[in-house]
């Protein structure tokens, strides 16, 4: 095995109790009609998912959905993801209508642990591609936390990147 020289902190190394954790993920998924038809990359991420809210965390998702044009489309939307969601983590999934804002910040403020947030989809801020600092900044303040479990777009310049 290969040690890592990241000098980031383990999840694994953690304090997660009382924590709220924000973490992107690579939910980019296939959705026809309104249902997710696979849900392979959301399946990936269930070691993470179940490791935050065992730890006694609240977990905030937040991800990217297909290429809409930096605002709002119903067919770009992350809520498909609820039920799949719900499904896997055998738990209620709540639901932000955006990324940020007013009503997201206080939703994640009010989170309880093992409770779960999914935020709206990240490309329907223009800020996400364009790397904003600000808007990267809105995003940190959801949470104590920051895991990054979306491998699939580490190579991305995007603001929810770290």
């Amino acid at each position: 095995m290969v040690k890592s020289a990241l000098p980031y902190p383990l999840l694994k190394d953690a304090s997660l109790k009382g924590k709220r954790v924000l973490v992107r993920a690579g939910f980019d998924v296939p959705i026809e009609n309104g249902t997710v038809v696979d849900t392979s990359r959301i399946d990936a991420l269930l070691p993470t998912m179940h490791a935050i809210l065992k730890g006694g965390a609240s977990l905030i998702l937040m991800a990217h959905q297909g290429r809409p044009k930096d605002k709002p489309d119903p067919l770009f939307s992350q809520k498909p993801l609820v039920p799949v969601l719900e499904k896997l983590l055998k738990t209620r999934v709540l639901f932000a209508d955006s990324c940020v804002g007013g009503s997201t910040k206080k939703a994640a403020a009010h989170l309880k642990h093992g409770e779960v947030l999914l935020l709206e989809n990240l490309r329907f801020d223009a800020r996400e591609k364009k790397n904003d600092p600000s808007f990267a900044r809105e995003l940190a303040a959801l949470a104590d936390l920051y895991v990054n479990d979306a491998f699939t777009n580490c190579h991305r310049a995007h603001a929810s990147m770290v």
